[in-house]
């Protein structure tokens, strides 16, 4: 496929993971829900930049980050050297991490935490988790152990933290798995789990998201315990008004530089780090050079619309129509609509549709894609339901997620380890981009209108979406080992004889 059409399918997916949510939210504001005309139309420019965006950002990041990623790991792999792995599964982790789009959206939207210091905590986590997961695959560690072990200890970190900090750190750990981590951090698993010669090597390369995913959680309620706000940081957000088409036009245009800075600045760890092991080690020919930096040339193009489109319009409406759907005369729409935009979110998802594939393969067709989509719709559609539920309630996210990792824990001693592996990994392809772009606004507008308090009302959104999974493909791998079970009972006399037929007994 040459790059045009790559081109044109990764902005047919982006166009197919939006389009949904814009077509809701367009038939509710222009029949029942009245809004500000300049925030819809900045709403809909805001689309087609996140459109634009997330397809030029895919495109980069396969031709970018995946090939250094694959690069890096299989050079690693040669040189044999333990430390040499832990010490740059660290650095790039942390580099992969600061640049991931949907951790930026989070970190803006938090109100008491400053954005640096929350991306670069986060950060750290991955990095740690990376280098732990290395040491998994290197000394063939079984997975369900380390996740019994470091989510105990995340819920006994949880249960002493401060409350204000517990949902934030649950949702840092869904959105670090998202389109610039999880192709990054897989193509490196593979290439250091070669090292390995046994047959195990490659089932142990899965997880890796998983477990990166802990990183941060644990990270961010520790720096709950050292980390104070100051009563600046709990401003709400004020959201811009436009007075024509030309100062909507121009709100986007200045925007676009500063989101390009903070851009370079994200993306700048990761080059200068390519750029060192390229010069020390690598030594890559011209053309497989030149298409690594025209990838990250579309990354950061892509990733500066996105931004730009998320912050000028996008998130803007989704938290002002929560504001309004709060009142008591359009209470009763919260739920449904979450739900209804949930089901969208997911069945977009381009991820989700391999992940159907991977299960279904994996399970030798006992669980279809087909099944395992509609399974996950009704996953994450609950999942949206159950955090509305949350904002309009003000109940603790430990009420469901603790319950949630629990169920998730005891059914990886019931099934298949590589399909524990997939269903922690496949937490971040539940809560895409648009889970913090828009449906985050969306709970944050509710909870703000409501009088409640965001950190802890509106914040865990994202955790209870990235949780869902986990259990949903562990299900389905409970459905394929009975499945397989019963397969195995069957007499073998059944399948295979009729009454009429000459059985040859020296061929049985």
């Amino acid at each position: 496929m040459n790059s045009k059409s790559l081109l044109l399918e990764k902005l047919r997916e982006s166009a197919a993971s939006v389009l949904p949510i814009v077509s809701i939210v367009a038939v509710l504001c222009l029949i029942w829900v009245p809004l500000e005309t300049d925030l819809m139309l900045a709403f809909v420019i805001g689309a087609v930049f996140l459109v634009a965006g997330m397809g030029l950002f895919s495109l980069g990041v396969d031709l970018s980050m995946t090939q250094i990623g694959s690069h890096i790991g299989a050079k690693l792999t040669k040189s044999r050297n333990v430390p040499l792995i832990l010490s740059v599964s660290f650095l790039l982790g942390v580099a992969v991490t600061m640049a991931e789009p949907d951790l930026q959206v989070l970190a803006k939207n938090v109100p008491d935490i400053d954005t640096t210091v929350l991306v670069l905590v986060v950060s750290v986590g991955v990095g740690l988790f990376l280098m732990l997961s290395m040491v998994r695959i290197l000394r063939g560690i079984p997975l369900r152990w380390l996740l019994v072990v470091f989510y105990g200890l995340v819920f006994l970190l949880a249960l002493l933290s401060e409350p204000d900090f517990m949902s934030v750190a649950f949702d840092s750990g869904g959105v670090t798995t998202g389109p610039m981590t999880v192709p990054f951090i897989m193509a490196l698993g593979v290439g250091v789990a070669s090292i390995r010669s046994d047959s195990r090597a490659q089932e142990d390369s899965f997880g890796l998201v998983g477990l990166c995913s802990i990183g941060p959680i644990l990270a961010v309620l520790i720096l709950g315990f050292i980390y104070r706000s100051t009563p600046e940081d709990n401003d709400l957000r004020v959201l811009a008004s436009y007075a024509d088409t030309v100062a909507l036009g121009r709100s986007y245009l200045s925007a676009i530089p500063e989101n390009l800075r903070e851009v370079g600045m994200a993306l700048l760890p990761i080059v200068v780090f390519f750029l060192l092991f390229q010069v020390v080690s690598l030594r890559l020919k011209r053309m497989p050079l030149l298409r690594i930096f025209v990838g990250l040339l579309l990354t950061t193009g892509g990733l500066m619309l996105f931004l730009t489109g998320v912050n000028v319009g996008f998130s803007a409406l989704g938290f002002r129509l929560g504001e309004r759907l709060a009142d008591p005369k359009w209470r009763f729409l919260l739920i449904p609509l979450s739900m209804l935009m949930g089901w969208f979110i997911i069945n977009a998802e381009p991820a989700v549709q391999v992940l159907n594939k991977q299960v279904e393969e994996l399970s030798a067709g006992a669980v279809s894609a087909k099944a395992m989509g509609l399974s996950l719709s009704i996953a994450v559609s609950c999942a949206m339901g159950l955090s509305m539920f949350r904002a309009l309630n003000g109940i603790s996210v430990l009420w469901i997620v603790v319950p949630g990792y629990l169920i998730a824990l005891v059914l990886s001693f019931f099934v298949p380890n590589t399909f524990t592996a997939i269903a922690f990994d496949s937490g971040g392809v539940a809560s895409g981009p648009l889970t913090a772009a828009f449906m985050l606004p969306f709970a944050t507008g509710t909870v703000s209108a409501l009088g409640g308090n965001i950190m802890t009302d509106a914040f865990g959104l994202v955790a209870l979406v990235a949780m869902m999974p986990l259990i949903t493909v562990q299900i389905m791998g409970v459905i394929y080992v009975i499945s397989s079970r019963r397969s195995a009972v069957r007499p073998e006399a059944e399948a295979a004889y009729g009454d009429t037929d000459v059985i040859e007994l020296w061929e049985m």
